[in-house]
């Protein structure tokens, strides 16, 4: 006869990492599998750790109490707001908010993952924030102090920084070891009397073997305007030819240095060797101060044209640069739809500061200085939550003007290669719908095939009232509250400062109008939305 015994308490140890709730939720698991002759063996707070649902750990480097939300994580706040809201969090969670909150990937990480992987001494580089430019720079160089010479923390498994690939990763996975795809070809999305200029763009991916999924992006190596180059040796007083690290000057400035906002560095060695008021402006500037107004606008030429006395050797002047960066483009195709290829949506940027004209470095390289035929160094960066459905029955709605529509081909083509069910529903604007409508023949198309059910469209210059995509989803706000309320994924991409925000009110709005919400209860609906993963967003 087998004695009946109850098993003894069991109680995690009182310096098991865990709440209350969690360890009362312990000691009921282990209750239910204490061995048939209840015997228990006491567990270290590590091994219950173990256990503990989602495979809870012990405290590791990255563990300090924090409660995981970043209010500061909105592209739309100025630095010092940011930072303001990240007061008294740990210092890791300050990278963050120093961080331009875009979670673009030109860093290769996102913003969280940069921080961290700074704070973990795994990443030296405190410049890779090209959105966040000089300011960025600046914050991360006086939080990195607080580091001082401190051994670097042991970091787990559970603590290794995601978003980017070890140097060894296969060519083509990381801005690190980027791998080269051939340019093919370029045509002009917008037609006669249109005041933008916005180009398909198409690479051959076949002798790379680079794949990607839609809501991915991708990174390539652009060079420097060989005008502008000209111009950089020109005010050095130098010759082209000039030998640097190995190649010509010229050469240099090409391919290897920025010569967009001029960096503190440069600022720093000019003061070194120019004297009186000069000197002094240039050491306020390499301190982040603006004594005369124009900051903003000075590139690495307009630096030298501000500081004629000043001539540095030109050794020391590549190496006070900053070292020319990859641009990171959403991807406006499917592999489904175009084996072998991919292509890019990009508006090329050029605008004037007083007598000269300043270019976009990638923007412009891709829409006018690279040729059919040429390699170019590349990397797929993968996505950062912006993917379609995984069940491909769920509708979408997807909400890009301008280039914000790259992503959104890509997955209507994916969507018509693969014959997913689920429904499909664009809003697309411009300024034109005579010379803006971008993939307007292949937009028609899908939509009396029946894979676009809905295009919904705005133009802001077409009348004498500006209509934008956030008026047309108020004026069809019952029917997209219908989608919703069926379990709809919606999508934003294009402009985060303004439309994205203004975008964002929109769907408050319907929620309140058509849901019957408060206001108060339409904000939190939007923002489960974003937690459920059903409100995704690529913003830049």
């Amino acid at each position: 006869m087998t004695q009946s015994m109850s098993p003894p308490a069991l109680l995690v140890p009182e310096t098991a990492p865990f709440t209350s709730e969690q360890r009362a939720w312990l000691n009921g698991f282990f209750a239910g599998i204490v061995s048939l002759d209840g015997a228990v063996t006491a567990l270290s707070p590590e091994q219950s750790a173990a256990l503990m649902p989602g495979g809870a750990q012990a405290k590791g480097p990255l563990d300090d109490d924090d409660d995981g939300e970043a209010p500061w994580h909105d592209q739309s706040l100025k630095l010092d707001a940011r930072m303001k809201l990240a007061e008294g969090r740990p210092l890791r969670r300050r990278m963050m908010a120093a961080m331009a909150q875009q979670d673009c990937g030109q860093c290769g990480y996102n913003c969280q993952d940069y921080s961290n992987a700074i704070f973990l001494k795994t990443e030296e580089r405190l410049n890779l924030c090209v959105p966040g430019g000089k300011e960025t720079a600046r914050m991360l160089k006086v939080l990195h102090e607080e580091l001082g010479n401190a051994p670097p923390p042991v970091a787990g498994k559970k603590d290794a920084p995601v978003g980017v690939s070890p140097p060894t990763a296969e060519p083509g996975r990381s801005r690190d070891n980027p791998a080269t795809a051939t340019f093919l070809s370029r045509t002009r999305l917008n037609k006669e009397g249109s005041e933008k200029e916005t180009w398909h763009l198409e690479f051959d991916l076949s002798d790379c073997g680079l794949d990607y999924v839609p809501g991915d992006s991708f990174g390539l190596y652009p060079a420097n305007d060989p005008e502008l180059a000209d111009l950089v040796v020109r005010a050095l007083g130098s010759s082209a030819a000039h030998p640097v690290g190995g190649r010509t000057l010229r050469d240099a400035l090409i391919h290897d240095v920025s010569l967009s906002l001029a960096p503190d560095s440069l600022f720093q060695l000019l003061s070194y060797i120019t004297g009186g008021d000069a000197r002094q402006k240039a050491k306020a500037l390499a301190s982040g101060d603006d004594p005369d107004g124009d900051a903003a606008t000075l590139d690495v030429l307009a630096a030298l044209e501000k500081f004629p006395s000043a001539r540095p050797d030109p050794e020391a002047f590549v190496e006070a640069l900053e070292p020319l960066q990859p641009r990171v483009y959403s991807i406006s195709s499917s592999i489904r739809a175009n084996p072998g290829r991919i292509s890019l949506t990009v508006d090329a940027v050029r605008y004037r500061i007083g007598n000269r004209t300043r270019l976009g470095v990638a923007s412009t390289f891709l829409a006018e200085r690279i040729e059919p035929g040429d390699p170019v160094k590349v990397y797929v960066q993968k996505a950062h939550n912006f993917a379609l459905p995984a069940d491909a029955a769920i509708p979408i709605i997807m909400i890009g003007p301008g280039t914000g529509i790259a992503p959104f081909r890509a997955f209507l083509q994916e969507r018509m290669a693969t014959k997913a069910p689920g429904r499909n529903w664009l809003f697309f604007g411009h300024q034109r719908s005579e010379c803006d409508f971008f993939y307007e023949d292949e937009l028609t198309e899908m939509k009396a095939a029946g894979l676009l059910n809905r295009l919904t469209l705005a133009w802001s210059r077409d009348g004498d009232q500006k209509i934008y995509v956030q008026n047309r989803m108020r004026d069809v706000g019952r029917d997209l509250w219908a989608w919703l309320a069926e379990g709809a994924h919606i999508y934003v991409c294009g402009d985060g400062k303004r439309m994205a925000k203004d975008v964002e009110m929109a769907l408050v709005d319907i929620a309140v109008s058509h849901g019957a919400r408060s206001t108060d209860e339409a904000i939190a609906f939007v923002t489960g939305l974003k937690k459920a993963g059903r409100y995704q967003q690529d913003v830049y």
